[in-house]
């Protein structure tokens, strides 16, 4: 396959209009910026088609940001003899950590033992089979540990006293849509965000469709939005928790599958424990609850599953489950955890395939495609699924589309890194993602001294190898230079990332940068969330510049990720 000229960023996507997509009929068109939308942009388009994707909001902006940040095989999903998404989702976890390892880390999870739940012998059976079910190189497997001797013990009750130990990995959920939306553009799809499907069609073959918004940039409050239209040669349906009112909609389609809306909540507060180590706790109600280290700082603690009835964008936890996950963690937990503890929660809405379970927390968490036609044109809807397995849903939606158009090339994602994963030209690799990862940052800092320690080290954890676009447009060997990045708009957040973020990820708003491309917002003051807002306001005007050719150590070409 030949080098391409360049790698096309979201500044040649936002530079060109949704109207400008319109000139001849695309291959695919790509409803929905989450996850699932991002990855099927990102498959099809590594293997030839021309895609374009439109996101009604910012990518990532609604369930794909509100989970629990984990990459793992579905312990409690045991349960409920759900072996085969078990197994599929445990062989990807070691595909994702390969795959992007600046955004990903393998976690170690303590299960206190309560003998009033589970008893000993099933949660050893549940952990033989959890080690067991697929392929396992770069994870450590299960054990059992005395509390008393073990560093997670000390913040626990003095009652619990065995513990379960195993393996599962942590994700920066919406940097891993971002990432997944720039190696699409990077292939050639187009990207629009804030850009609406209002309307779309079946005629001769091809999908007729009605937009509104510009690609990229939100329209000026008070200005009409101009209708624009695409055609397609299929179209994919992968709106999430709007799956099915899409195609009620836009679609007009009758009697369109149903899906299970679930509510899940987090809420975050200062750290109650020191060490690396996240907790599953067991609860009388037969569900699971998650205390993970966070952003340095604080705790995470999730989720809920509570049924939603209304609109998926309207979702806000409630008092209630901030009450329940407090009393949950404080069963377990030396130093109880209180409402008033709270500093910053969110929602999200799962799409689950109603599979007729009483239990929301009994709903499985697997995935189906659904292909039709309309007039002769293709129409895949996805139903389902979770952000472990998305890069095989991509996969298998990738099969049936090409399938379906008779075109495009083979499956190439497995063994493929994400933007910003390969670091093979700042490091020697190693063999283990994480090692790889802390030699980088420590790469990086002696590349680029006058930056603050704290700084490089989240952007080794966020942009990896393309974090040269923040410090140098591209140059490894301007790294460091003053002036390189610009004012600090707040602590540790400069002008430079925040322009990289503007004409490279699609951010449009403080509330992109502060609460999804990163986490800033829980460390800055009202003063520096304003002063970042301040920043937006005044260049939210400007043309976005288009940004030159991607050097290949960033953005590995495709022939270098084929010999992977």
């Amino acid at each position: 396959m030949p080098e391409p000229k360049a790698v096309v960023t979201a500044a040649v996507s936002a530079a060109v209009s949704a109207a400008a997509a319109t000139a001849a009929p695309v291959d695919v068109l790509v409803v929905g910026g989450g996850i699932n939308g991002a990855g099927i942009a990102r498959d099809l388009a590594g293997r030839g088609l021309g895609v374009v994707l439109v996101e009604q909001d910012d990518l990532a902006a609604h369930t794909s940001s509100a989970s629990t940040k984990l990459v793992h095989g579905g312990l409690r999903y045991l349960e409920y003899y759900e072996f085969s998404l078990v197994r599929k989702a445990l062989a990807e976890r070691e595909v994702l950590l390969r795959a992007a390892p600046h955004i990903m880390r393998p976690l170690r999870f303590v299960m206190p033992h309560d003998p009033s739940m589970r008893p000993v012998w099933m949660i050893r059976a549940g952990l033989f089979l959890y080690d067991h079910l697929a392929r396992r190189e770069l994870l450590p497997g299960s054990q059992t540990v005395r509390l008393a001797e073990h560093p997670a013990g000390a913040a626990l009750k003095p009652e619990f006293r065995k513990g379960f130990v195993y393996s599962d990995a942590w994700v920066d959920d919406a940097r891993l849509v971002v990432l997944n939306a720039v190696d699409a553009a990077g292939r050639g799809a187009r990207v629009f965000t804030r850009t609406r499907c209002t309307r779309v069609r079946s005629e001769g073959g091809l999908w007729h469709v009605e937009l509104e918004g510009q690609g990229g940039a939100p329209a000026a409050p008070g200005a009409a939005i101009t209708p624009s239209t695409l055609s397609a040669r299929a179209l994919v349906n992968a709106t999430g928790p709007w799956a099915a009112q899409f195609l009620r909609g836009p679609a007009g389609k009758v009697g369109a599958r149903a899906l299970r809306l679930v509510k899940g909540s987090h809420i975050v507060v200062p750290k109650v424990f020191s060490h690396d180590h996240a907790y599953i706790f067991q609860n009388a109600d037969g569900r699971i609850i998650f205390a993970i280290p966070y952003e340095g700082d604080f705790t995470l603690i999730g989720t809920t599953d509570v049924e939603w009835p209304g609109e998926a964008a309207a979702v806000r936890i409630d008092d209630d489950e901030i009450a329940y996950l407090c009393e949950q963690v404080s069963r377990y937990l030396a130093r109880p955890v209180r409402p008033r503890d709270v500093v910053w929660s969110y929602s999200g809405v799962r799409p689950l395939i109603d599979d007729e379970s009483g239990n929301p927390a009994a709903a499985t968490r697997d995935y189906r495609l659904e292909l039709t036609r309309e007039a002769g044109a293709p129409l895949l809807s996805v139903w389902g699924g979770k952000i472990t397995t998305f890069r095989k849903l991509a996969e298998e939606a990738g099969d049936e589309v090409c399938r379906a158009l008779a075109q495009g090339g083979p499956a190439w994602t497995e063994g493929a890194p994400l933007p910003g994963g390969d670091l093979s030209a700042w490091v020697a690799p190693s063999g283990r993602p994480d090692t790889d990862l802390e030699h980088f940052a420590q790469a990086l800092a002696r590349r680029a001294p006058q930056v603050g320690a704290a700084t490089l080290a989240r952007w080794a954890r966020s942009y990896g190898s393309l974090v040269n676009l923040i410090l140098a447009s591209g140059n490894p060997a301007n790294l460091g230079k003053p002036g390189e990045l610009g004012a600090e708009v707040a602590p540790g957040l400069h002008e430079a990332e925040l322009r990289y973020l503007q004409e490279h990820e699609w951010a449009r708003s403080a509330d992109d940068v502060l609460w999804r491309r990163s986490k800033l917002g829980l460390h800055f003051t009202a003063a520096e969330r304003k002063a970042v807002s301040d920043w937006w306001a005044r260049h939210a005007s400007e043309a976005i510049r288009v940004a030159g050719p991607v050097s290949s150590d960033v953005m590995p070409s495709r022939k270098r990720r084929a010999r992977r």
